[in-house]
């Protein structure tokens, strides 16, 4: 544990330094152990985005009828929420204590069994809501997006997931009503007119911002994905909806990431899905999602060329299927990891 917290602060401290890091995955025990080393880092550099840009690559098998209709970036808040990690065990003090003001000072009703029952606190703030909503609007008018969804569960979190929504709603019609249009500015008028209103500020090149229920996005992406562009979202609905797109497209597998705070210019790429202990060591493993990482920083540095070098390589790889066993169409051999990097070294050439 003692050399575990001096390698971590180690790495905290070059990343300080730095700005700009890349790793691998990293795996978190469930129910005990250590806390997740991923959670950690984000907290203490207060990365609150997370940046997933979920689009088919041509020759990813797919389980859906049309892969390419899915081209989403996701915004996930990074520091809140249920990640918090604000929560006591069922039989500790703490719990047993909680449930007491619950029940005695603040008047809560249908608590279950206090004996047998888990706390936590899902804490979603104002600040931390603006500014992850902020960088997802200016990533949708900078990149020229149509829209920015804000997804949320609001009809049933009404004062943390509601909140979300409104405080979104809130910033695009205080700061952005030149490059923005909210669709609940347009709730008053009939909805042919809305329509029209809606195409009108699309022809002048404004962001839609529009929201939708977090239950209903997951039956949405699958019928209309191309109804949804920029994703702007809460930390759990995020988790779910990052990797619920991604199989849309092949799988977490070639899933990239990156965690930053677009104020201090801190930020940490790295693929999306955790460790493969099963086949460690076996040559097997899929490179796509940490490859794809590394495209977004360069891309950050604005080393666009190089960037655009390696996506190519890696797409004319996969269109060509010399890629590992996970995403090779039926009948095709697959590579080893090392012979999928000697492949898309070779398409670099």
């Amino acid at each position: 544990q003692h050399d575990h917290h001096i390698h971590i602060l180690q790495a905290l401290a070059h990343i300080r330094e730095h700005r700009l890091a890349i790793k691998g995955p990293l795996a978190t025990p469930v129910g005990g152990g250590i806390t997740s080393i991923n959670v950690a880092l984000r907290r203490a550099l207060d990365l609150f985005v997370c940046l997933r840009p979920i689009r088919w690559i041509p020759g990813v098998p797919s389980p859906v009828k049309d892969p390419s209709l899915t081209d989403m970036v996701v915004f996930r808040e990074n520091t809140e929420d249920i990640y918090a990690g604000i929560e006591w065990p069922f039989d500790s003090a703490e719990a047993k204590a909680l449930y007491q003001i619950l029940e005695q000072q603040l008047h809560a009703k249908h608590l279950p069994d206090p004996n047998c029952t888990a706390l936590g606190i899902k804490p979603i703030s104002k600040t931390g809501s603006e500014r992850l909503i902020k960088a997802a609007i200016e990533y949708a008018i900078q990149h020229q997006r149509e829209s920015v969804s804000l997804v949320h569960k609001g009809n049933i979190m009404k004062y943390t997931e509601g909140a979300f929504r409104d405080w979104g709603f809130d910033l695009a019609e205080t700061h952005y009503p030149d490059q923005t249009l909210t669709r609940r500015s347009l709730s008053a008028y009939p909805a042919q007119q809305a329509q029209a209103l809606i195409s009108a500020a699309r022809s002048e090149g404004k962001v839609i911002i529009d929201d939708c229920i977090a239950d209903a996005f997951f039956q949405n992406a699958l019928l209309y994905p191309d109804h949804y562009d920029v994703i702007a979202t809460t930390n759990l609905n995020g988790d779910y909806i990052s990797d619920a797109l991604a199989a849309q497209v092949g799988g977490i597998g070639l899933s990239p990431g990156a965690n930053m705070n677009p104020i201090t210019g801190h930020a940490i790429f790295e693929a999306t899905h955790g460790t493969a202990p099963s086949i460690a060591g076996q040559n097997k493993a899929n490179p796509c999602a940490l490859i794809l990482s590394a495209v977004m920083l360069l891309e950050h540095l604005a080393w666009h060329e190089a960037a655009h070098h390696i996506q190519m390589a890696l797409d004319a790889s996969i269109a060509h299927q010399h890629v590992t066993a996970d995403i090779a169409l039926p009948g095709v051999t697959p590579l080893s990891t090392q012979a999928f990097s000697a492949s898309i070294l070779r398409f670099m050439a």
